[in-house]
């Protein structure tokens, strides 16, 4: 069974291919590719996110409160209404990330969702993470409100399941067709050629891997995928207002 409590921090930076293609040699050395990237190919992740008809959860996120949480709906690739998906609560506390989650099928989950009510119980799911999401909905009302999907490549330290490297590239969103199984068509989120690189471990990085950071002048950044799409959303609402 999947890893269903996670409790770890996440280190995020932007990088350019330049950079990739210079640490991917050294992260070979040290790590295994995810089962999933077969001769450094990436794989398809599409989430939607849910927030409250105001966007208060995304809005309190980008005050940088000590505490914030959101949910997510988490697909690999494109899933058809029986395809398997993973339903998320994150949390964030003091940096450190805490994310929950449960299998559920696609329209359980969106059952679950829409409804607040948790579908009947099967081995694949995690009961108290239901719990917890039942109010979780209920509490906050959610709707869904941005569809995010990227490609990702990804490492793990082979025996230590604690450190996880992953490589987000062409990164689309879009706040139509709000559904996982209508594609994963999208604007794009950055500039041609960017990577987002985020480090995973509730340790402290490994020696081999600060050195590399340091050599190729890789620098951390604070970034949200969801946060960087609604300030872009703003922008472009200003920019419509002030063109009429």
């Amino acid at each position: 069974m999947a890893i269903e409590v996670f409790n770890r921090f996440e280190h995020k930076y932007l990088i350019t291919r330049e950079q990739l293609d210079k640490l991917l040699p050294i992260i070979d050395k040290h790590m295994a590719m995810d089962k999933y990237c077969l001769n450094h190919s990436t794989y398809t992740i599409a989430n939607l996110y849910y927030d409250t008809d105001d966007n208060m959860l995304i809005r309190k996120s980008l005050e940088k409160p000590q505490y914030k949480e959101k949910l997510r709906l988490r697909a690999y690739g494109i899933p058809d209404k029986d395809s398997f998906v993973f339903l998320e609560i994150k949390k964030k506390f003091k940096k450190c990330v805490n994310k929950r989650r449960t299998t559920l099928r696609l329209d359980e989950a969106y059952s679950f969702c829409s409804t607040g009510a948790q579908p009947e119980h099967k081995d694949y799911m995690n009961s108290q993470v239901c719990n917890e999401i039942e109010y979780f909905i209920k509490h906050y009302n959610v709707v869904p409100k941005v569809y995010i999907a990227y490609d990702r490549l990804a490492y793990f330290e082979a025996g230590n399941p604690d450190l996880r490297i992953s490589f987000d590239t062409n990164i689309r969103t879009r706040r139509t067709d709000l559904r996982l199984e209508a594609g994963d068509h999208g604007m794009q989120l950055l500039p041609d050629g960017r990577w987002l690189m985020e480090i995973k471990t509730s340790k402290a990085k490994p020696l081999w891997l600060c050195d590399a950071l340091t050599e190729i002048g890789i620098k951390r950044i604070s970034f949200s995928k969801y946060g960087t799409e609604y300030m872009n959303m703003l922008d472009k609402q200003i920019h419509i207002k002030e063109a009429v």
